[in-house]
């Protein structure tokens, strides 16, 4: 666990870095200086090109990590592998462009009547998703090597430092919507190419192919796995964007605007695990090649169990001071509509990051092709409840849709797991986590309603005051939380960390 530990917390670091610049153009330049529909345009676009690069990458990310052990040899660079993951992507997106034009009018007219400013820009998606794919599987290749940091930091750092400058641009009228949208185009362009130059500068990949490694029947079985990965995706790969379609066919992109704030903010409870599932995925998948379930296992429930704690310490951060954010959010009266958006999004994203580790997995097992029976019930059910609930309830009805289809999706996919493999991420550890998260909320229902009362009646209500409130209130509440984890050791990572921090082990 020493690697995984050392490279998700640098990786984990980079999220944060991330999130930082990315809080600040979310939170203080967009909201104060763009619509909520051109708001609403920049995440259609980025879903739809999101959408088309999962779809035309054929499975590349997901197969790379099967399939690199069979190719794994550094005196040959790894017997031309990195080629491989360079013409696969390539065809497949030939492919799905193809398949785009095909379906243009069917777009339009889902589109044009609530929202045409999306129709307006909808071909630039096609060299967005390009620059898209090929940014992730230069970081799937990184990946392989054990090296995430880097990527990650082009990613969560370098994207938004480049879609920031972008907005910039846009406002202080240097150049047009046209110009902000062909920036937001660009900017996976730059991160694509310093993914490249990063890989290039480790000196241990090849561009040459080496057709003669690749037996028959190591052939057959790559071939059907892609073809399943792709069927797959086709389903798998609508589910991250579909409420956001959703939204703005039904109801507009100025809503879609005011749902991805609430949307950005649930992002953040699942940020550890991208750095987690990174550095674990080459690890897991040599495993199940191996067939040491021990050791996937092992690392499954740790997974899991930090996915947890990490989540559910993000999502209590964010939600018991959610009312000051919207108060201190520019034009926050807009998007106050969000709140509860956030809530049951922010539930989803803690399920689905705890659990996912689960269809990693099932993904590298004998039994992978029954992860798009379980994909295809998450998406069906999520397409029901969206066009169920949204009438209802609007966007926190497709909030609800996400919480109510994960967790069908989970029940039916982990039963699997641990029947067919013996592996499973559940642990006694979670059920104490979840206590211990159930404490802190009660504690901070008391500390509002007694000590930020009278906190707030000696030092006046200002807004200055309230921010001291919350900061000060909010981390008494989390050391304490972080003292009961330490001294109920349900981490042993979690306590060397902070034994290192602190220096409790010199004591």
């Amino acid at each position: 666990m020493g690697i995984v530990v050392r490279q998700s917390i640098k990786g984990t670091i980079m999220n944060y870095l991330g999130v930082a610049v990315g809080f600040i153009t979310t939170f203080f330049v967009m909201t104060k200086y763009l619509t909520q529909e051109e708001i609403g345009l920049t995440r259609v676009m980025a879903d739809a090109a999101l959408l088309l690069s999962g779809l035309a990458a054929l499975g590349t990310n997901t197969s790379a990590m099967r399939y690199y052990p069979y190719f794994k040899d550094k005196k040959s660079r790894d017997h031309g592998f990195f080629g491989w993951t360079l013409i696969v992507p390539a065809i497949g997106f030939v492919i799905f462009t193809i398949l785009f034009f095909v379906f243009k009018d069917f777009i339009i007219n889902k589109f044009s009547d609530e929202s045409p400013l999306f129709v307006d820009y909808m071909y630039l998606v096609i060299p967005m998703a390009f620059f898209m794919m090929y940014m992730t599987v230069f970081e799937t290749n990184a990946n392989l090597l054990m090296r995430i940091v880097v990527p990650k930091f082009v990613r969560e750092v370098g994207v938004r430092l480049f879609t920031l400058g972008d907005y910039i641009l846009y406002i202080t009228g240097v150049i047009g919507l046209d110009g902000m949208v062909i920036g937001l185009c660009l900017a996976y362009l730059a991160a694509t190419l310093l993914n490249i130059i990063y890989l290039l500068c480790l000196s241990k990949i090849s561009f040459k192919i080496e057709p003669g490694h690749v037996t028959p029947r190591l052939r057959r079985d790559f071939m059907f796995y892609t073809l399943f990965l792709t069927v797959a995706a086709v389903v798998g790969n609508i589910i991250p964007s579909l409420n956001t379609f959703f939204i703005s066919a039904k109801m507009g992109l100025a809503v879609t605007g005011i749902y991805t704030i609430a949307a950005y903010m649930a992002n953040l409870v699942e940020m550890p695990y991208r750095s987690v599932a990174a550095i674990s995925r080459p690890i897991i998948s040599q495993a199940m090649k191996d067939n040491d379930t021990q050791r996937a296992t092992m690392m499954c429930k740790s997974v899991s169990l930090h996915q947890l704690i990490a989540g559910a310490f993000v999502f209590f951060i964010i939600w018991i001071n959610i009312d000051l954010f919207f108060e201190l959010l520019p034009n926050g009266e807009s998007y106050v509509d969000g709140k509860w958006v956030f809530f049951l999004l922010g539930l989803a994203k803690l399920v689905n990051s705890s659990l996912n580790i689960g269809v990693t997995v099932l993904s590298y097992s004998r039994w992978y092709y029954l992860q798009l029976v379980f994909t295809a019930i998450l998406t069906i059910s999520a397409i029901i409840l969206n066009n169920k609930l949204i009438p209802i309830w609007g966007m926190t009805g497709a909030a609800w849709s996400s919480i109510i289809s994960f967790s069908i999706y989970y029940l039916f996919l982990l039963s699997l797991i641990i029947w067919k493999t013996g592996i499973s991420p559940f642990s006694w550890k979670e059920i104490v986590v979840i206590a211990i998260m159930m404490l802190l909320f009660a504690i901070n229902w008391l500390s509002v309603r007694s000590a930020s009362i009278w906190f707030v009646e000696l030092l006046g209500d200002g807004i200055v005051v309230k921010v001291a409130e919350a900061v000060l209130r909010t981390g008494i509440i989390v050391i304490i939380g972080l003292t009961i984890i330490y001294y109920t050791k349900i981490s042993k990572e979690i306590n060397e960390i902070i034994n290192k921090v602190c220096h409790f082990d010199r004591l």
